[in-house]
């Protein structure tokens, strides 16, 4: 596995973030992944899609994604161009379909009670280490299992499924 290291601005959001916060109920009307990115985020903070960089990082507390399984929520997320997002721990529903969709995620004791909002943070997928290049300091997290890098790296299961399976060319075509 190649060695990939995510970059970003970190944003900052506390416990028991749940999916309709991630993505309202009230969007649920579409499966667009662009339209989607245009309200990640939006009951917990009006202005993320708007500030939202590509290769940002969400910075969270325990219980991320909890509520509904519904896979709308990474898919948000990653078609906000979020690059990951780094909590203390997951909904286990919504954890297993962050790989599904593509989406890099990591768990860590410590990054997000010293990561703070503007902090430019740089993530190992093969190490699991964070490094706030901010504040230049180092955490830890689980790194990511190749097979579950590969699923990332495919864009989600379904899509590595079609690959493997021929019916996509390894360029995604």
């Amino acid at each position: 596995m190649s060695d990939k290291i995510l970059r970003g601005k970190a944003h900052i959001f506390g416990d028991n973030i749940d999916t309709d916060a991630i993505i309202p109920a009230r969007y649920m009307v579409t499966s667009d992944p662009a339209e989607l990115a245009k309200h990640v985020m939006e009951d917990a903070d009006p202005d993320f899609a708007k500030n939202a960089k590509k290769g940002d990082v969400i910075v969270a507390k325990k219980n991320f994604g909890c509520g509904s399984s519904r896979e709308h929520a990474p898919v948000a997320i990653k078609a906000a161009g979020i690059s990951c997002v780094i909590a203390k721990s997951y909904a286990r529903i919504f954890y297993r379909n962050c790989f599904n969709m593509g989406l890099a995620i990591f768990e860590s004791a410590d990054a997000p009670d010293k990561i703070r909002p503007g902090d430019e943070i740089t993530v190992d997928m093969n190490t699991g280490e964070i490094t706030n290049v901010t504040k230049n300091e180092k955490y830890m997290a689980a790194p990511i299992p190749p097979f579950m890098q590969q699923l990332i790296e495919a864009g989600g299961l379904m899509a590595s499924v079609q690959k493997k399976m021929g019916l996509v060319s390894p360029s995604g075509k």
